[in-house]
């Protein structure tokens, strides 16, 4: 996808930058709001976490067409195609943060661990510190949207961003070294 949709080839106004600044900024959300329902490391952390999300959306700028939730249930596989479904939250950014924002999903369905998954792209134009900052953003969504109430409809979601706030809080612990 990052070939062919870079640049994107639909116009679209929304940006990945706008996205991290103003709608996926969990960890910002749970220290505003004094969240005690944190993991302890999440809640020794939190005053970081806040800091590092809050670099994320000066660290995004692209042109790629993304996806923004790649997972396995939006993915569809006929014979030796791939289909990607679902695009209600495509934005431009780079292409990487459509990899960092699947590779918690694929290590909580049995896949490799986020870093092994990472490997296989080349992030060599990628700075550690926007990498740490973007798994810093996606583990706060997982983990801060978890605590809400599920939605109309989706009684399982919650559980499904829990799954996937541990698999992310793992490798960003991994990445920062905090303890």
């Amino acid at each position: 996808m990052a070939v062919v949709l870079t640049p994107s080839p639909f116009p679209t106004d929304e940006t990945v930058a706008e996205w991290f600044a103003h709608t996926i900024n969990g960890w910002q959300l749970a220290l505003g709001r004094g969240e005690d329902r944190l993991d302890a490391w999440c809640t020794k952390n939190l005053s970081a976490l806040a800091e590092l999300e809050a670099e994320a959306p000066l660290l995004v700028d692209g042109d790629s067409l993304l996806h923004c939730d790649v997972r396995a249930d939006n993915l569809l596989i006929a014979q030796e195609r791939v289909y990607v479904v679902d695009w209600p939250w495509a934005r431009l950014g780079p292409s990487w943060v459509d990899w960092v924002g699947m590779a918690p999903s694929v290590a909580m369905q049995g896949g490799p661990q986020p870093k092994d998954f990472m490997g296989r792209f080349d992030l060599s134009l990628v700075s550690d510190r926007a990498l740490d900052a973007v798994v810093c953003t996606i583990s706060g969504y997982f983990v801060v949207r978890a605590l809400e109430p599920p939605p109309p409809g989706i009684p399982t979601v919650r559980v499904f961003q829990a799954a996937q706030g541990r698999a992310a809080v793992a490798w960003l612990r991994e990445r920062t070294g905090w303890d």
